[in-house]
């Protein structure tokens, strides 16, 4: 008791200091302690002391692969500045120009450098997106552009002509002409319809369409290519800034698988084949993911719509009675979905497609010919209807691009393309009374003597196909080329606006022209100029480039607008009733065969590439062995 009411009586610490003193100097050192590490988490550049006393930390989670996934903010903030695979110059851009490359890159970094996490978080914040979890989107697989660009064996593109000879002055001319073309339809669906799927040139608007399942941006990744071939510099730093910050995939509507394919993801690829930014590979991958659910079905075989946010699928309503898938889509799937393997390592793309071969094969063929409905339930034929135009075309198309993409290694590609074309030389090939070959439609054995304007690629596939054919049927491939795009011209030349339309009839003593109205509208398609630009290619013939420079000056006079091309509903009127719509496969297809056309035979050399159903190039496997995981194409 009077220890405690008495201080002085306090014992003293073991180290002679009474408790006074001690809280003194504990108070003291707890100070000391607060400023220091208050000192080295709260002052500016810090980061060495940090080393000194902290063991290395990893990236916040989330945001260790967010640069792998372009167009996220976080992406656009912490990636490497553009074009970070080996240098590959711009368009028409020359090693000149390399400083001022390297100038715009350093803007670039200043521009876009974060000064911290809470940057990265605002902006995160500001576009809507939410966190990245940890390994979402990561793309661990590395593919060796540079050994790809090595092993072409053409620039792509391709040598520049002499300029002093006059009929290349004529040629270069006509080139400059297309080209204006695309800077025109460019211009204008920047001007009224930038970001939306298409331009809308009458009304002076975008569209949307619902084929797409929300995606946006249409006409940018199918003119990605073409702006880049025809070295419109500005044009396609336009569209690739586009896709970096506004191409997002996180859309929840139902889209067409073909439509996505050969439109989107061919689109990407090409793009990124031809200049090595990732963005395209990245985002190329990760749609074709979203894509994998349209093959859960018993038998692998595709339905033609696959719903983005449900991952659920189904068959087209009209395909008979949604029981069916069609052969034109689900054989237009093996050129791109074997280049996402081989962008990715996943094995998944190849795997899909080419379980559709196995069941193909496996499946009765109806005198050898391939009708246009199957059932992905039971891998029967629903009907036979077949047809080289619409619901067929492109599953031809592919089969013998396949086998020219794989460096002549896909024997079996091969083999289905050269049984199937003896199947419909043998059933559906006829010439008119007039003379004019062509390539009827067959129900069941009984013959429809029309041809559709989707149908006229034929002359350019045949032709592209009779290298490899029999020795003895080689001369009479490429002739039977000559003579379907002869038909197909004429086609052009018997209307009024020098336009095809979108099927012409043979019988009752009219050939080669629409009998109907609903037949006599122009879309703006492009197969007669690619078969215009395979026979050109292939016999250097100069009808193809007299008939292409037709076809040029009658877009000019009948489909151009103050805003851009559109298509007419009437071929048979000189006085153009316009549809207001410019496709995208126009800038994609019609405006690139034509600028080929009238270009040297090694740009885009069919050595090196082949084309998607859409225009697309894609690259042809010259490697022995393909890079990495990715598997053999």
């Amino acid at each position: 008791m009077l220890m405690r009411k008495v201080p002085v009586f306090v014992p003293a610490s073991p180290w002679g200091l009474r408790l006074p003193q001690k809280f003194l100097f504990l108070l003291f050192l707890s100070g000391l302690v607060t400023l220091c590490f208050g000192a080295l988490f709260l002052l500016p550049n810090s980061s060495r002391l940090k080393r000194l006393f902290l063991a290395p930390r990893t990236q916040q989670p989330g945001l260790e692969v967010v640069a792998e996934v372009a167009g996220h903010p976080l992406a656009r903030e912490q990636e490497s500045p553009p074009n970070p695979a080996p240098a590959v110059p711009a368009p028409g851009e020359d090693d000149a120009s390399s400083q001022a490359s390297t100038r715009r890159r350093k803007v670039w970094l200043r521009r876009t450098q974060p000064t911290g996490t809470r940057e990265m978080a605002t902006a995160a914040r500001s576009s809507g997106s939410t966190a990245l979890r940890p390994q979402e989107g990561a793309l661990s697989f590395s593919f060796d552009f540079n050994a790809f660009r090595s092993r072409l064996r053409h620039p792509v593109l391709g040598t520049r002509a002499d300029e002093s000879k006059e009929p290349q002055s004529q040629v270069r001319a006509q080139r400059e002409k297309i080209k204006e073309m695309m800077q025109f339809a460019w211009h204008s669906y920047k001007l009224y319809a930038m970001g939306k799927n298409e331009l809308r040139p009458l009304t002076k608007d975008g569209y949307e369409g619902n084929m797409f399942g929300g995606l946006s941006g249409a006409t940018i990744i199918d003119s990605l290519d073409t702006l880049y071939l025809m070295e419109l510099q500005e044009e396609f730093q336009e569209a690739k800034a586009w896709v970096e910050e506004n191409f997002h995939l996180n859309v929840s509507g139902e889209a067409s698988l073909f439509e996505v394919n050969i439109r989107y993801i061919g689109g990407l690829l090409s793009a990124f084949y031809l200049t090595g930014e990732e963005v395209f590979r990245v985002k190329a991958i990760k749609l074709g993911e979203k894509l994998l659910p349209a093959f859960n079905t018993p038998t692998g075989i595709p339905k033609g719509v696959v719903n983005f946010k449900s991952g659920s699928n189904r068959s087209w309503g009209w395909a008979m009675a949604g029981s069916s898938s069609i052969l034109a889509e689900f054989g237009s799937l093996h050129l791109e979905f074997l280049h996402l393997t081989e962008l990715s390592g996943n094995q998944v793309f190849a795997e899909k497609v080419r379980n559709i071969r196995k069941v193909l094969r496996k499946t009765n063929k109806p005198f050898g010919l391939y009708p246009n409905f199957l059932s992905p339930v039971s891998g029967n034929w629903m009907q036979h209807h077949v047809s080289v135009g619409g619901l067929g075309d492109s599953f031809y198309e592919y089969l013998i691009k396949s086998w020219l993409m794989s460096a002549k290694t896909d024997v079996e590609a091969k083999d289905m393309y050269y049984e199937a074309l003896e199947a419909i030389e043998t059933y559906l090939l006829n010439v008119s009374p007039g003379g004019l070959t062509y390539i009827a439609e067959w129900r069941g054995g009984i013959l429809d003597h029309k041809m559709g304007h989707l149908a006229c690629f034929s002359g350019g596939m045949i032709a592209l196909g009779a290298e490899d054919a029999k020795e003895e049927k080689r001369a009479h491939y490429r002739e039977l080329a000559a003579q379907i795009t002869k038909t197909c011209h004429e086609s052009y030349a018997r209307s009024d606006t020098k336009l095809g339309p979108e099927a012409f009839w043979f019988n009752s003593g009219r050939e080669a022209v629409a009998t109907q109205p609903s037949e006599s509208y122009y879309i703006l398609r492009p197969e007669v100029v690619e078969s215009y630009m395979y026979l050109w290619r292939q016999t250097h013939d100069p009808i193809y480039r007299e008939w292409g420079w037709e076809v040029v000056l009658a877009l000019e006079k009948y489909c151009r607008t103050d805003a851009g091309f559109s298509g007419i509903q009437d071929v048979y009127s000189s006085v153009p009733n316009h549809d207001n719509k410019q496709q995208t496969f126009f800038l994609a297809e019609t405006l690139k065969y034509l600028y080929l056309l009238f270009s040297e035979d090694d740009m885009l050399s069919l050595e090196d590439w082949v084309f998607n159903t859409e225009a697309h190039p894609l690259p042809v496997n010259h490697s022995d062995s393909s890079s990495g995981a990715g598997g053999r194409l």
